[in-house]
């Protein structure tokens, strides 16, 4: 007996429940797919990071090369000069700047508790009685003679540690001369010993992985030159034969990719190159700006500045409020933090103004919330540092991808 054949109701009903399974279908294997590439990323990241690092290099050091290229050296020499030139700078700033920023990140350590502290109780002063915050916080922060430190001594800690360990070792039944142990004497130490051994031993083994760990990551760093050095060595015979590795027939559909891979590649170019030259102009300016207002850790500053402010508008941000919390720490006063608010506005006024226009100008094709949204949703879904650099080229594919075929063909009808 066949069927009757559905209503258009009940037609439009089937149709509406297939193209639901269909969607979340997708929406599962989109979320399998994100996770296995967040797997794959958080395995791999020791080989990746290295080869992300001397990508950014080379692309870096490649005007150079071909400035030196166009004066009449090889490329062999060309590459040697500029790696020269690139390790006296390096050798230079860790030899003047690097020893002051270790000293300067062991300072804020050392006194990040004492800082917490005083912070805490500003905040408390302002919950209780907000009209006289100002002057509570000033009263707060006026050296008096005789006050206790905020950090417990060392010595204090010392003896709190001691103090049990001394009475444990009086409970477990060993008498204070040797002359009077026996057999029976041992057999809490050795269910001490026994129970202990395996924290012990789980401790030993974390201890070797982080050794193990920070070996490969110092190795991986150390690849960065070979890396570097081999993509601008064959750096001319990528760009011209990397469209003879795709295993695509020649079609059209093979110039559309070429096309995009292309555009993708270009934006990826000028975004890490001109971002970077951004960020270390902002970070002079703020070390510049931070040492002309007498602020502490100017240095740190600015050194942290070079890489949270790849991102942009959310790095400059964090930097602005880590120095605000050491000016409110450091002096207790107002004059301080608006002078940091002011260094801060200058530096973003000379970088919208004058810096960005310049070093970047229209060729990056990403807007800075779009950046900002990628490397977030990057970190979140694939999983550390990682996944939001990576981000970044994804963003890329996806805006080469709309311009290219949907804004495209918006703008032609």
């Amino acid at each position: 007996m066949s069927l009757p054949s559905p209503s258009e109701k009940q037609a439009r009903v089937i149709w509406m429940a297939i193209t639901g399974l269909a969607v979340a279908t997708l929406a599962v294997l989109s979320a399998g797919l994100v996770w296995g590439l967040g797997r794959v990323l958080h395995t791999l990241s020791p080989v990746i990071w290295p080869l992300a690092i001397a990508a950014v290099v080379a692309c870096l050091l490649d005007p150079v090369v071909g400035f030196l290229e166009k004066k009449g050296f090889s490329c062999f020499n060309s590459i040697l000069a500029v790696f020269a030139l690139a390790l006296l700078l390096v050798g230079g700033l860790c030899g003047s700047v690097l020893p002051q920023i270790v000293t300067e990140t062991r300072q804020l350590i050392s006194r990040a508790p004492e800082y917490g502290a005083k912070l805490e109780r500003c905040l408390e002063d302002w919950s209780q009685d907000p009209p006289q915050v100002l002057e509570k916080i000033l009263q707060r922060f006026r050296p008096s003679a005789g006050s206790s430190p905020a950090i417990t001594p060392p010595e204090m800690l010392t003896g709190s540690l001691t103090k049990p360990l001394a009475g444990e070792v009086s409970q477990s039944g060993l008498p204070p001369k040797a002359g009077g142990i026996g057999a029976a004497a041992f057999g809490p130490v050795q269910d001490w010993l026994a129970g202990i051994m395996p924290d012990v031993g789980r401790w030993l083994f974390g201890q070797v992985g982080r050794i193990t760990a920070w070996l490969g990551f110092i190795a991986g760093m150390a690849l960065v030159p070979v890396y570097a050095f081999y993509l601008l060595l064959e750096r001319r015979g990528i760009e011209s034969n990397w469209t003879e590795v795709l295993p695509v027939l020649d079609s059209r559909f093979k110039e559309e990719l070429v096309f995009v891979l292309r555009s993708i590649n270009g934006y990826l170019i000028a975004f890490f190159r001109g971002q970077l030259l951004v960020a270390l102009c902002d970070a002079v300016l703020y070390t510049a700006g931070f040492l002309s207002i007498g602020l502490p850790y100017a240095l740190l500053l600015g050194a942290a500045a070079v890489g949270l402010t790849m991102i942009p508008f959310l790095g400059a941000f964090t930097v602005c409020g880590a120095a605000l919390v050491i000016a409110v720490a450091q002096f207790g006063d107002w004059l301080h933090p608006l002078l940091v608010l002011g260094v801060f506005g200058v530096v973003q006024t000379l970088e919208g103004l004058v810096i960005s226009p310049r070093i970047m100008g229209d060729r990056v094709g990403l807007h800075p919330l779009v950046i900002i949204v990628a490397v977030m949703t990057g970190t979140t879904l694939l999983g550390g540092l990682l996944g939001g650099v990576l981000a970044i080229p994804l963003a890329a594919v996806l805006r080469v991808l709309l311009a290219r075929y949907v804004w495209k063909k918006r703008a032609a009808s």
